[in-house]
């Protein structure tokens, strides 16, 4: 019975990935394809457009037209042609696809140049920066991007399937910082954006070959099949080598963010002193060595002892090694910083004031509780008095408070709950028991003190 539930519930979760029925014949789905492989007449035309587009989104640091040129740009077409020709093993759509790439790629990196050195704006903002440095994560989003591009291509339904990939994708962004880094002669920019677009080229075809064989595409030429294979191990080679830079670069990442993470800790928790405060800091990080520099106002420490203190402290943060830079007031060998410094002032300012208005606002709410308190027990004396004149007639007067004890030995204060009682005539010890239960359920306060009183104020009778 056990495996009869666990082969249905196994059948069951297999149904939602079946594709039978969502499919469109492989023809339809080819012809698709095959028509956005070529680069000729209207199609290249818009692909420039596109680039202009993208470029002055780069120029002017606007993510809605850089996203808006992706979404006009037709330049996935060739690359979602050589993945179907290595999947169905057609060798002159590899040819026409791979001519085409290459040259939708020249005319975008001539149109994307051209601009940038025309353009009065040569200023590298964050969108242009961001394309610069591709990680591992690149190499994911180019693969599931394709992998959702072949399965809408290949599907009845496709939605929005298909300008979301090219948003994601982003084939468009790498190629403009690549005409950027030409223009103005910054290679580092345009490696590494060559290599981002590299990356997204490789494993879109990469996932939409793997996507043809998920959908079981007929294979075209069958006498060639050696040939295929050589194929299909040179780009899964390919899109390995491609990986390994960029493995090597997320693991560079990851000890950078760690190194920024681990300085703002250490100046945090250890640079507090009374009367001198930190102006600014700034961690670098380059080539796996990493320098700390901290710039100081106020009192003067001594130099030699703070770095002997400072620098003991370093490996408690993960930060041994790191050369530290200590400067005390401003002169001009001082490296100072004036955007980081206004920064650390506002930060620190905003963290003072945050506290403060933290600790007022504790303040007032636990005043707030014991004006609540005292008003409601004020009230009480008069709310039960018609139950204790029925309940407990030997009760003449009472006054419900609260009162601060203090202790005659060691000077500590603590709250107490008191009921002010005259009584008219005595109780015994169980109806004093059974009266301190009935005033702290009637007045839901816990562990009452019953006081006698022989001067209670109360109304002549």
């Amino acid at each position: 019975m056990t495996n009869f539930n666990l082969q249905k519930l196994k059948t069951s979760l297999f149904g939602y990935f079946d594709l039978t029925g969502f499919l469109i014949p492989q023809e339809e789905a080819e012809t698709e394809i095959r028509e956005g492989v070529s680069f000729r007449g209207i199609n290249i035309i818009i692909l420039i457009v596109a680039i202009f587009i993208a470029s002055l989104g780069l120029n002017v640091n606007s993510t809605a037209v850089i996203i808006g040129a992706m979404l006009i740009s037709p330049l996935m077409g060739p690359i979602i042609g050589m993945g179907l020709a290595v999947g169905i093993q057609d060798f002159e759509l590899m040819k026409r696809s791979f001519r085409n790439l290459f040259m939708a790629t020249m005319f975008s990196i001539a149109a994307s140049c051209i601009y940038f050195l025309i353009s009065p704006v040569n200023e590298g903002h964050s969108e242009l920066l961001a394309r610069t440095s591709p990680t591992i994560y690149d190499v994911f989003i180019g693969f599931f991007g394709g992998t959702a591009g072949i399965l809408a291509i290949g599907s009845r339904v496709k939605g929005n399937v298909i300008p979301g990939v090219a948003i994601a994708t982003a084939l468009m962004p790498p190629l403009c910082t690549v005409g950027y880094g030409l223009a103005t002669m910054q290679w580092t920019y345009f490696i590494g954006a060559f290599y981002l677009f590299f990356i997204n080229s490789v494993f879109i075809a990469c996932a939409t070959t793997l996507g043809v064989r998920l959908m079981k595409y007929k294979v075209k030429d069958f006498a060639n099949s050696e040939r295929a294979r050589k194929v299909r191990t040179t780009i899964y080679t390919i899109a390995f080598l491609t990986i390994i830079p960029a493995a090597y670069l997320t693991y560079n990442m990851f000890k950078e963010n760690n190194f920024m993470s681990n300085c703002n800790k250490f100046v945090d928790n250890e640079f507090t002193f009374p009367d001198t405060q930190v102006l600014s800091f700034k961690p670098s990080y380059h080539n796996g060595n990493g320098t700390l520099t901290v710039n100081l106002i106020g009192r003067t420490i001594p130099h030699d002892s703070l770095m002997l203190a400072m620098t003991d402290k370093l490996p408690q943060y993960h930060l041994a090694g790191t050369k530290l830079k200590i400067s005390q007031g401003y002169n001009s060998n001082t490296e100072f910083d004036a955007a980081q410094a206004t920064s650390t002032m506002l930060r620190d300012m905003y963290q003072v004031t945050q506290a403060t208005i933290t600790r007022q606002q504790t303040t007032i709410d636990s005043l707030r509780n014991i004006n609540a308190q005292i008003a409601r027990n004020d009230s009480m004396g008069a709310v039960i008095a018609p139950e204790l004149k029925v309940l407990f007639p030997q009760v003449r007067d009472i006054a419900v408070t609260r009162g601060i004890v203090s202790n005659v030995y060691d000077g500590k204060l603590d709250t107490v709950n008191l009921a002010l009682v005259q009584y008219s005539a005595a109780m015994s010890s169980a109806q004093a028991k059974k009266f301190k239960e009935y005033l702290e359920a009637r007045l839901q306060i816990k562990d009452i003190n019953i006081v006698l009183s022989t001067s209670l104020p109360s109304k002549k009778r």
